[in-house]
């Protein structure tokens, strides 16, 4: 049959199931998680009249306080945070304390959003180890996979979620 003879409407109906795999943090989450963390540092006991503070920016998230051990502090509650909004502790990267000589620290924690190409790489030689029936494409931060079978999708689905991989991973526009 010539594809080139088919109409726009009925071309859709040939094309194959496919999905997306994609490691994405939403950021109402991340928001929420903050300000949370924020009502408990001005409730904190051990943190009154300190000028630890905490700020959000974008998927960044910059902790200072006055010394080591309350930053350590400051990061436990941030995390714990996080961890209770459901945000997957694998796409939480904290950097590596920043101390002053004079006893401030400052700390950031990044959240990773999108899948990094060193990651994808591993994802899609995991699937062509699998020999499933199926092609995957590295679309930027995610990974398209495509199969002739909606079953055939779902087993690559199932093998992916209980391969643990260095990010979170999530399934989006799966196509029928």
């Amino acid at each position: 049959m010539n594809l080139g003879s088919l109409s726009p409407f009925r071309l859709a109906y040939c094309a194959m199931p496919s999905f997306d795999i994609v490691s994405q943090v939403n950021p109402m989450e991340i928001e929420n998680a903050v300000n949370q963390s924020k009502k408990e540092l001005a409730n904190r006991f051990d943190f009154k009249g300190s000028t630890a503070e905490i700020v959000l920016e974008k998927n960044e998230i910059k902790l200072s306080a006055e010394d080591q051990f309350k930053l350590k502090a400051l990061v436990e509650i941030v995390i714990s945070k996080l961890a209770k909004r459901s945000i997957s502790l694998k796409n939480v990267d904290k950097g590596q304390p920043d101390l002053s000589p004079l006893g401030h620290a400052r700390q950031v924690i990044k959240i990773k959003q999108g899948i990094e190409p060193t990651v994808a790489k591993q994802i899609t030689g995991f699937i062509r180890e699998g020999k499933f029936k199926v092609t995957t494409q590295i679309q930027g931060e995610g990974i398209r996979v495509t199969g002739k079978s909606k079953d055939e999708l779902q087993t690559v689905m199932a093998a992916i979620r209980a391969q643990d991989f260095p990010l979170a991973v999530s399934f989006q526009n799966f196509r029928d």
